[in-house]
């Protein structure tokens, strides 16, 4: 008879407590190559993720890094707690060649109000997917990301649409870095509004034996902190570095009579750094993060020194 792989694919397969550990690991999970599997192998992937955490055997030919394999798949398309099938574009895996032609857009098309509106729009429309897509039925209703959405998409016109009047007269590559300031500032709205509750209610915190010790607004605070900085960070190499080079090149006169070279050359620069950006960005702060008690509210922190005394007392 077949024997269980000792595996435990629901914990990532690198040390989550380095940093190259979760790079290894984000860098599965961003891979656009996951969008071109087959709808055979999607479900062949399930089959044997569920198979194994239902504890039954899955031949000798599968290996361990075979079941690995296979979870990685299993996450890139099933959403993790309905297990339904999500729509590609929603998909960690689309994040790269979705943002680098969003980008690439927003990059090159600033100029112009109505270029500014319409590309905005269809920035915070993909991150709304994004968020739909993902989202835990618990902590991310529908009401919350619509409300994020349309708060995101206002704060991103307004705030190119302003530094665009702004910099009118100022050198011209200063104009190209109105729609990384403006990509900053809806994510400056949009996540603290996407976690909204979490900010209100508080998020769970945990002792290093996983004992569960209350809900803390001060943890969701730090954790939303944390995300609006890797996102920041996600989009500063493309945004940040695309128009210095442009500059440079319309300053040698490469676009002209060749207008489509630019939009062209941006996509594919932001397609290259969104390659690399996206997950080690992803990778900078632990999921499961420590926080010290002392930051806590003081209910959890007496929680937490009963929890301690009670714990002494059995040894």
């Amino acid at each position: 008879m077949s024997k269980l792989l000792d595996v435990n694919i629901d914990e990532p397969r690198w040390d989550q407590t380095t940093y190259i550990g979760r790079a290894k690991h984000f860098f599965t999970v961003t891979n656009p190559r996951n969008l071109l599997y087959s709808s055979k192998i999607l479900e062949s992937s399930r089959d044997i993720v569920l198979k194994h955490r239902a504890k039954q055997p899955l031949g000798d030919e599968v290996t361990a890094d075979d079941l690995y394999r296979a979870k990685v798949i299993y996450d890139s398309a099933f959403h993790p707690i309905t297990g339904e099938k999500t729509f590609i574009l929603g998909r960690m895996s689309a994040q790269v060649p979705m943002n680098m032609f969003v980008t690439g857009c927003m990059m090159t098309f600033y100029k112009s109000t109505p270029a500014v509106v319409f590309w905005q729009w269809v920035n915070q429309s993909f991150n709304a997917l994004v968020n739909y897509c993902n989202r835990s039925g618990s902590h991310m209703p529908l009401e919350t990301i619509g409300k994020s959405y349309v708060l995101a998409t206002g704060g991103a016109v307004a705030t190119a649409l302003l530094l665009n009047k702004m910099v009118k007269k100022a050198p011209p590559v200063i104009g190209r870095f109105v729609p990384f300031a403006a990509v900053a500032a809806a994510n400056c709205v949009n996540i603290p509004a996407m976690r909204s509750k979490e900010l209100t209610e508080g998020i769970k915190v945990f002792d290093a034996n996983n004992n569960e010790l209350g809900l803390s607004k001060v943890a969701a605070v730090e954790g939303t902190i944390a995300v609006i900085i890797s996102r920041i960070v996600m989009a500063s190499p493309s945004m940040g570095f695309s128009p210095i080079l442009m500059n440079a090149l319309e300053r040698k006169n490469v676009f002209l009579n060749r207008r489509w070279l630019e939009p062209t050359i941006q996509v594919l620069f932001a397609g290259f750094l969104l390659t690399f950006a996206t997950p080690l960005a992803c990778a900078l702060f632990v999921q499961k993060a420590p926080i010290k008690v002392e930051k806590l509210e003081p209910e959890i922190q007496v929680r937490t020194i009963s929890l301690i005394l009670s714990v002494s007392i059995i040894w």
